[in-house]
């Protein structure tokens, strides 16, 4: 697979602040709006050292460059001018001050040349840097060319928009379909789950953890739906990607569930940032927020109770609490396009796409406690035979046959879209499907897909089968 286009990269001294610069400079670019307070500035200008070393993640590269006054390393180590410009002003330095050290320049001779009508672009676009690069390099061998690389800040940035990939890229290995219901949770953290109304329930999940333990990815994009815990009435984002490098479980009224905290990967999901906006979808990017059931219910239900989950995650949230909620065929594309920006990522991970929620329920009104079967079921095999007609169905379906709350089942489109069976590239096999009611209010549904892609062994096994 390709690159992703990053040629913004070789713009001649220019650091675009994408997602990988981002997540690079989080803790410096916090520690930035931290200056914001008139007590925080007092602290820092009293001994600098000192308020650096109280934030934890900042590197130490990060912090010497703010010692030396050195914006441009700054920016390299993932700064943004507008956050670094709160720490300027706490030094009391202009704007054209902190532009000028970044030029080589004195205030003054910035400003005369602002006065002048600015820097001209003549000699600043890529191919006058290009042109420059090719002259220094006339008459050098390979090794000290390789060696001047080595210690140019911008090489690394530079060769990555050229296209240089590591050997392998990340692959989707299968996805899994579940319900994520709290009672669950609870059920497996009160020690409940040979009783016998909960026995059912857990049985179903005992391949699935066997499962598991034999195709164990690398990292699980793990799609759900926050209930009113890390997103009030105050802000409703459609779509959330997790980008931050851990998540903590949730205090949802109970106190937080005894399971571990998420490890992200943030490098993994800037990378799927950059893709999918670059497709179009419109995300909000969250570096800090509590998961809650929705997220740790399907953990617990796939590896049972860990010290440390095995996988990393990243979280992807979906509103389908408050209409508008997007629709089965816009996650369904989401997957399409997904399934493009895991396989564009240079390194050979693992992936697994998880969609949950569902299946029919309904929680509130005179209509409390409807279920389904005969629609959850047509579900479930609509999603493995005709995804793509499945997705057409609208809203209204939802809300009458399977509940208010079974609206939930959207989510499961954007794991169905990843497959590789969509596009005709691949092929899936049905590891395992499981139906039950109830637990708690809700029916609970339950499938693996494996992903087969062509050329794999599992997928000419699979042809071979059905010749």
């Amino acid at each position: 697979m390709a690159n992703l286009d990053k040629t913004y990269k070789k713009v001649p001294g220019t650091t675009i602040f994408d997602a990988e610069q981002s997540a690079k400079g989080y803790h410096l670019n916090q520690f930035c709006m931290s200056l914001m307070k008139a007590e925080n500035r007092e602290k820092y200008l009293a001994d600098e050292k000192a308020y650096l070393d109280s934030w934890e993640g900042l590197t130490e590269a990060q912090k010497q460059a703010l010692l030396d006054r050195d914006l441009n390393a700054a920016m390299r180590e993932g700064g943004n001018i507008y956050f670094l410009s709160k720490w300027g002003a706490t030094l009391g330095q202009s704007f054209q001050q902190m532009a000028g050290s970044m030029t080589g320049m004195t205030e003054e001779a910035y400003r005369d040349m602002m006065l002048h009508g600015g820097r001209s672009i003549e000699g600043n676009r890529i191919a006058d840097a290009e042109a420059g690069r090719a002259k220094v390099d006339e008459g050098r061998s390979a090794e000290e060319i390789a060696a001047a690389q080595k210690d140019d800040p911008m090489g690394d940035a530079v060769r990555a928009a050229s296209g240089d990939a590591a050997e392998g890229h990340a692959q989707i290995t299968g996805a899994v379909f579940t319900s994520h219901v709290p009672a669950i949770g609870a059920a497996m953290d009160l020690g409940k789950t040979e009783e016998p109304y909960w026995k059912a329930v857990f049985d179903g999940y005992e391949f699935s953890k066997a499962w598991m333990e034999q195709n164990r990815p690398d990292v699980v994009f793990l799609v759900y739906n926050d209930h009113a815990t890390a997103f009030d009435l105050s802000l409703i984002p459609t779509f959330v990607l997790g980008t931050g490098a851990a998540y903590p479980a949730a205090d949802e009224g109970y106190g937080p569930r005894p399971v571990p905290g998420i490890e992200g990967d943030p490098d993994f999901a800037a990378h799927i940032a950059h893709s999918l906006i670059q497709d179009d979808f419109d995300l909000t990017l969250v570096n800090e927020m509590e998961v809650d059931h929705g997220l740790t219910v399907p953990l617990s239900l796939m590896f049972g109770d860990v010290e440390k989950w095995p996988v990393k995650v990243i979280p992807f949230h979906v509103n389908v609490v408050q209409y508008p909620v997007p629709s089965g065929a816009r996650c369904f594309k989401l997957g399409q396009a997904l399934r493009k920006a895991i396989e564009s990522y240079d390194r050979p991970l693992k992936v697994q796409i998880w969609g949950t929620g569902g299946m029919s329920h309904q929680l509130q009104g005179p209509r409390a406690g409807l279920i389904n079967r005969e629609w959850d079921n047509q579900f479930l095999d609509r999603l493995i035979e005709n995804p793509a007609d499945l997705a057409t169905v609208p809203h209204l379906e939802y809300v009458e046959e399977a509940g208010s709350e079974g609206i939930e089942l959207v989510m499961w489109f954007i794991a169905r879209g990843a497959m590789s069976d969509i596009d005709g590239t691949g092929s899936i096999e049905v590891a395992h499907r499981f139906y039950h009611v109830p637990a708690s209010n809700t029916a609970v549904g339950h499938l693996i897909l494996t992903n087969h892609p062509d050329g794999s062994e599992a997928a000419q096994e699979t042809a071979a089968a059905t010749a």
